[in-house]
């Protein structure tokens, strides 16, 4: 029997990392395993029957890092630790680099302070990057941990060289081991950061279910019980502003019921007896007695946070460059200094000179600038972002930007503002629009439905006050009733019409607007046509998608009517609608499978599974968290127009990130030989790696330009 574990991992540092339990997983008889750097987990299938749990985390622990069952408590988040090393850390370099580069600081045997301050950061600082470099060197492999703690071991071990033996204590470079372990543990708790909050997506996501339900016993009594107490066939209370517990149908009472958080939908849905609800769905109208026929992780909801993950661990993580090349990388630079070692003592030169060579040789390839190519231009872009209303989630992300050819939007609360409005009103001949608006809002304010508040709101702001209401009633399905200023008021939607409002009825219908009636005293008096309404910026948005070479697509769950409406208002030609939460996932794998690289842009919690399966994922900040976590970038402004500014930004990022990773390469690989050679002291090296590191950061601040 196959069955589905999601194992937590910790320990990685790099994607090579990932590859390698990937690797160890897929060794082990029945068992295919997919490891997500980003995520840090591993989504494993395995025959139950061939390999038990307990051996799946003994293969991850045999590849040199650690993996929990799910349901056993993961180690506590590494963010904080990593704060609080690198503040230590940077506390006690900046008077270690003032010393060493300042020259009127220096007094007599500053040296020996300076030891005393560098010796704890190179050692404990950076003793993440070291125990990570000696269990990758027990497996023998090689990355970024290991060029890290090599550079830093490097440049410390000559310090104590040149001040215990050589007896010349102006050529320490205690600077270059505190400054590098600086660097990197600033980077590495960036990271930490970015992947910890893309990991909270399902949780997000769980929190949008109610916490207890009213339980009605076999007498008609109630209860509230915690709601993971619900079992299938228990019926339950869902009074009005209430959250429905579990997906059920519905089996006393009507009411207007939210589905929104669901289905994406801006109007809610009238439910009656015989009638499906889901669980998280909003209760806007009347009582409802439900009979629960799906809890717990067969709801809905949970469906939806599986949907997430599944998406979520099925993207494979981006190899980066520098981890790439590291496994090759590494060694060669590591045997590059031994060969010199030994070329020089064969050549007969002193036992100094060749250490001072291989030592060159080691601090020229130090990565500094090689480990701040990457998360200098990020943090920059970032932080530009943050200015532009943009956040970026993190470097993994932004191929996609680069390579996304197709954006996918969703319709309400992206392109539209997700809020219904009173559009246009249609009166019978011989009818005041005043009076027609003025009886409509007045009878509309004393009901909770989307549609009335966008009546009861636009006559309130088109008239002041209002009448007051008698009799009111809402008929379930049909609209509602009352007396207003002495008139027997209904609304609702009407059937026989004068020509002139059967005809402003089905142009609202054309359009995919909602077309109310408004009558009284037995007779017709006008339309009022009511629709979410498009965004002022959106369709200057999808000019500037694409410009950037981007065919927008319209998807939505509403009907292909109001679908096609908003798009022709926008520039949209391709539209798919009356999609369900599950089957935008489709669309988006359909897509992808085309051949095309998708982007898309959303706001609710359907469309989080679609914004997980993207490739580039983009969700507004005026929407929901979990839609918010489940995305690549996040737009705070709610603005549709600045989809076009973060992928601008994102590609501007990737590029520099590329150009510096160049730089750092070409830079050693141009640079190890000169050392080699003798004609690098360690001195002139380990300024040529800082000048490669200042180099580096002066290119990632160019994005502060960025506009």
């Amino acid at each position: 029997m196959v069955q589905h574990l999601e194992l937590p991992i910790t320990g990685m540092t790099c994607a090579s990392c990932a590859n390698r339990i990937e690797r160890r997983l897929n060794t082990l008889d029945g068992v295919t395993a997919s490891v997500n750097y980003a995520t840090e987990r591993a989504s494993v299938d395995f025959d139950a029957a061939a390999v038990a749990p307990e051996q799946l985390l003994a293969a991850v622990a045999e590849a040199g890092y650690r993996a929990a069952l799910p349901a056993q408590p993961r180690e506590d988040d590494p963010t904080a630790p990593l704060g609080r090393r690198l503040l230590v850390s940077l506390a006690l370099t900046v008077p270690v680099l003032a010393l060493a580069m300042i020259a009127p600081l220096r007094f007599e045997h500053w040296q020996w302070p300076a030891l005393a301050l560098a010796a704890p950061v190179a050692l404990w600082g950076a003793w993440p990057f070291h125990r990570a470099a000696w269990a990758n060197l027990r497996h023998g492999a090689a990355t970024m941990d290991t060029l890290i703690s090599v550079g830093v071991l490097a440049s410390f071990a000559w310090s104590l060289y040149a001040l215990f033996v050589a007896d010349r204590p102006d050529e320490t470079y205690l600077e270059v081991a505190a400054t590098v372990t600086v660097f990197m543990l600033a980077g590495r708790t960036f990271e930490a950061r970015a992947k910890r909050r893309a990991g909270a997506a399902l949780t997000a996501l769980l929190e949008r279910g109610a916490r207890d339900v009213a339980v009605l016993a076999a007498g008609g009594a109630e209860h509230r019980v915690p709601v993971e107490a619900l079992t299938v066939g228990d019926r339950f209370v869902v009074r009005p502003g209430e959250k429905v517990a579990a997906d059920g149908v519905v089996e006393e009472g009507r009411s207007a019921v939210d589905q929104s958080v669901l289905t994406g939908e801006s109007v809610p849905v009238e439910k009656g007896p015989g009638d499906e609800v889901a669980g998280a769905s909003v209760n806007a109208g009347g009582r409802l007695v439900v009979r629960a026929t799906r809890v717990g992780a067969d709801t809905a909801l949970a469906q939806i946070a599986r949907l997430v993950t599944e998406a979520q661990s099925g993207k494979a993580p981006v190899q980066r460059l520098a981890d790439r090349v590291s496994g090759v990388f590494v060694p060669v630079v590591i045997g590059l200094a031994l060969a010199t070692l030994a070329g020089w003592l064969v050549a007969g030169a002193g036992a100094q000179d060749a250490v001072s060579a291989a030592v060159a040789v080691l601090i020229i390839a130090c990565p500094c600038a090689l480990g701040l190519a990457t998360p200098t231009a990020l943090l920059v872009g970032t932080g530009r972002g943050a200015q532009l209303g943009l956040l970026i989630r993190g470097p993994e992300i932004l191929e996609s930007t680069r390579m996304a050819d197709t954006i996918v939007l969703d319709k309400t609360g992206t392109v539209t503002s997700g809020r219904m409005r009173l559009v246009d009103i249609a009166v019978a001949d011989g009818e005041e629009r005043a009076t027609v608006l003025g009886v409509a809002g007045a009878l509309e304010d004393a009901s909770e439905h989307p549609i009335a508040r966008a009546v009861a709101r636009a006559a309130r702001d088109e008239l002041g006050a209002l009448p007051a209401v008698d009799a009111f009633a809402s008929r379930a399905g049909l609209g509602v009733e009352g007396v207003v200023d002495g008139r027997a008021v209904q609304i609702g939607r009407g059937e026989r019409l004068p020509a002139e409002l059967e005809r402003a009825r089905r142009a609202a219908a054309a359009q995919g607007r909602t077309a109310v009636v408004v009558a009284w005293d037995g007779a017709a008096r006008g339309v009022l046509a009511v629709a979410d309404t498009v965004k002022p910026t959106s369709a200057e948005a999808v000019a500037a998608l694409r410009r950037l070479g981007l065919k927008p697509i319209l998807l939505t769950g509403d009907n292909e009517a109001t679908a096609r409406a908003v798009a022709a208002e926008v520039g949209i030609d391709e539209v798919i609608a009356d999609v369900l939460p599950s089957a935008k996932t489709d669309v988006i794998a359909r897509l992808q499978a085309e051949g095309r690289v998708v982007a898309m842009v959303g706001d609710g919690v359907n469309d989080a599974p679609a914004l997980a399966r993207a490739d580039l994922g983009l969700a507004l900040g005026t929407g929901t968290d979990v839609a918010i976590e489940a995305s690549d970038l996040t737009l705070v402004s709610g603005d549709l127009r600045a989809a076009a500014d973060a992928i601008r930004l994102s590609r501007a990022t990737l590029r520099t990130i590329k150009q510096n990773l160049a730089w750092a390469f070409g830079y050693n690989v141009a640079a190890v030989p000169l050392a080699a050679a003798g004609l690098l002291s360690p001195l002139i090296a380990a300024a040529a790696m800082a000048c490669s590191s200042i180099s580096v950061v002066a290119n990632a601040l160019r994005l502060r330009r960025l506009r």
